[in-house]
């Protein structure tokens, strides 16, 4: 018997199945062949949220939750946060590599090249409400711009998936800006391409009257390293709508679209404004300690703290706190801050949140920083899309190029009714 299989016996009818483990896992569909007798469907594995399922083999992304690690390509974040940019970062993990100073000159003039959106566009955005939020936004007009791009549909050819690179990588600053704008009643700004990809996206949100907006150095630093941070991160909500949806073959910009949906969520991109919220609602630092009781009555919950997979301090958490001070010295300190800390502080020392392996994740302190830039809290998971947009189109590529996978279709456990017989109305 090889030592890397699985032996299972079934209870139920005292046989026993040899399993074959790869890579850690056992296949699901091996299970099938558990049967009580032939008319049996067979053992599945149920699942809900997909908690200890995995769906996919991946080389972008690795988290070590337990030990608090996260890597792009094999690369510490801790490392690219420091030395790299974002664009540099989006060019590792959608080929793998580092890119050479040719490579990435190459790749930053194609990316800067499509910034521009076709005029239209303009007209669409157009059709939204004063107030619509930005996401809702975002989400319309990146699915429209499969409209205007049809060899986007061309999805295994390699020339055009390169070029719908470019354009979503490209467009979703200016999408973003322009919603933004839009929300305001100001006039839109167009992309300048003199400037970084961050200092573009800082130019079109806040350019006003200058002939030529220069963004501040702080910010527009501070921006890339929080783009670097949210770039990707594994099997996600909305890198799974990717996936899923992308599975069906549509083009890259409806899946990028779905995506983005899936990030909408107040559990998944908007988790940041809702720490806003709540430190808003403990409202000063003397009130922490009475906050922190209800949260341990289950009475009420701390926000940014705790993650799906983190089960130690999200290392992208402390590489934001220090971020936070570097703004702050520019655009002033956010009093917010002092009570996050004393959160922080009292939550690291008490024995529940420790005992419960609840430490803050990547949006306690990332909203705070976009607050203190200028950004409504309406904007805030609108920049998390626009960096997350590299990891999306990395999965996408993955998937697709990937022999073992089909279109997404999970299985169900039925509970319902068995046959029945229709009633007449006048019968029920």
């Amino acid at each position: 018997m090889s030592q890397n299989t699985l032996t299972i016996t079934d209870n139920r009818t005292g046989k026993s199945y040899e399993i074959p483990i790869k890579n850690g896992t056992i296949r699901a569909l091996d299970l099938r062949q558990i049967k009580l007798d032939e008319n049996d469907f067979g053992m599945m594995t149920y699942d809900p949220a997909f908690t200890n399922t995995a769906s996919c083999t991946s080389k972008i992304t690795f988290i070590d939750g337990d030990r608090g690690i996260l890597m792009y390509r094999g690369y510490p974040i801790e490392e690219l946060a420091e030395k790299s940019t974002y664009l540099e970062t989006a060019y590792l993990i959608l080929h793998g590599e580092l890119p050479t100073r040719a490579q990435l000159d190459d790749w930053t003039w194609h990316i800067t090249h499509h910034t521009f959106i076709h005029e239209s566009i303009k007209k669409f955005l157009d059709g939204f409400h004063y107030d619509a939020h930005p996401m809702g936004m975002l989400i319309s007009t990146v699915a429209a711009l499969s409209t205007f791009y049809k060899d986007a549909k061309d999805i295994f050819n390699a020339d055009s998936r390169r070029k719908q690179t470019y354009r979503l990588i490209g467009k979703m600053p200016t999408l973003s800006a322009f919603a933004y704008r839009h929300s305001l009643g100001m006039p839109l700004v167009y992309p300048d391409n003199d400037l970084s990809y961050t200092g573009n996206f800082l130019n079109m949100l806040f350019k006003t009257t200058e002939v030529k907006y220069k963004p501040n150095p702080t910010l527009e630093h501070a921006l890339d390293v929080l783009f670097i941070l949210h770039a990707d991160h594994e099997q996600n909500c909305s890198a799974n709508a990717m996936r899923s949806v992308g599975s069906s073959h549509v083009d890259p910009y409806c899946a990028t679209a779905a995506a983005t949906a899936a990030l909408y969520g107040p559990l998944h991109g908007g988790a940041n404004e809702e720490v806003l919220h709540m430190l808003r609602e403990i409202g000063s630092v003397k009130n922490v300690p009475e906050y922190i009781k209800h949260v341990k009555a289950k009475e009420k919950l701390l926000m940014g703290f705790g993650h799906r997979v983190y089960k130690n301090y999200d290392p992208r958490a402390k590489i934001i706190k220090r971020i936070a001070y570097e703004v702050f010295e520019v655009m002033g300190r956010n009093p917010l801050i002092d009570i996050a800390l004393e959160c922080e502080r009292i939550a690291l020392e008490d024995d529940y949140f420790v005992s419960h392996k609840l430490y803050p994740n990547v949006d306690f302190y990332s909203g705070l920083i976009y607050e203190a830039m200028g950004f409504p809290i309406s904007m805030f998971t609108v920049l998390f899309a626009i960096p997350r947009t590299a990891g999306w189109i990395a999965q996408w590529q993955e998937l697709l190029l990937d022999a073992e996978q089909k279109i997404s279709r999970p299985r169900q456990v039925y509970l319902g009714y068995d046959k029945r017989s229709y009633i007449p109305i006048d019968h029920r």
